[in-house]
């Protein structure tokens, strides 16, 4: 049974040094960062964190690489004009950084969750972020083998999760949030609304509960 928590602390318990943290969010839509606030105050690091981007202005994901937890940032769009915290951090050697453009970045996620060993993908063939990879001509097309991104935990931020762990999303703010709930050993979601069994409509499902571990209800936390 997912757990529902109402304690951010409590929620990120046990994210070990060293883990592979794949964080939601496309810019600060959908970012979890009451998830990552707490993983601040836990105090893990050497983090490898598998996100969109590398973080915006200096809360959430920005503030987490101030802090200097991440060893390693996995991401499509390492800059942007508010990206300062990152930028700083690997001019000065700080902190390492592989760049994987986003649809390939989704799809070595969906390809952990799904049991795939690997795939080929034409998106980046031919240029610098394919060095060293092994390649391959399929329909007169060069491609680029690829392969999983697995994390041993996804903080992920939905709209409403019902007590046994289903999942809804609000837009946007859905972004990465499904994939990464299947390619991590513990997904953690923070929702807005948590509702009894049987309130969501089971046509609007994102995330099944067999993918959800925590849930962290941040309404119910606030008012206590």
């Amino acid at each position: 049974m997912t757990a529902i928590l109402t304690d951010p602390d409590e929620a990120l318990a046990g994210v070990e040094d060293g883990s592979t943290v794949l964080i939601g969010g496309f810019g600060m839509a959908g970012m979890p960062v009451t998830l990552i606030d707490a993983l601040i105050r836990q105090g893990a690091k050497d983090l490898t964190v598998v996100s969109n981007n590398a973080g915006n202005g200096d809360t959430g994901l920005a503030a987490l690489l101030a802090a200097g937890r991440v060893r390693k940032m996995i991401c499509s769009f390492p800059r942007q004009s508010d990206s300062w915290v990152f930028d700083g951090l690997y001019r000065a050697g700080e902190i390492e950084l592989e760049v994987v453009p986003q649809g390939t970045l989704a799809e070595r996620m969906r390809a952990a969750g799904a049991g795939i060993g690997a795939f080929y993908c034409p998106t980046g063939a031919g240029t610098p972020l394919a060095e060293g990879k092994e390649t391959r001509t399929i329909d007169g097309r060069d491609h680029v083998l690829e392969y999983p991104i697995k994390g041993d935990v996804a903080l992920i931020a939905a709209h409403a999760g019902d007590r046994l762990g289903n999942l809804v999303y609000r837009k946007t703010a859905r972004n990465f949030g499904p994939v990464m709930a299947t390619a991590a050993a513990l997904t953690i979601a923070q929702v807005s609304h948590v509702v009894e069994v049987g309130d969501l409509d089971p046509e609007t499902v994102v995330t099944p509960c067999v993918y959800v571990d925590r849930i962290l209800d941040t309404k119910a936390g606030e008012a206590a």
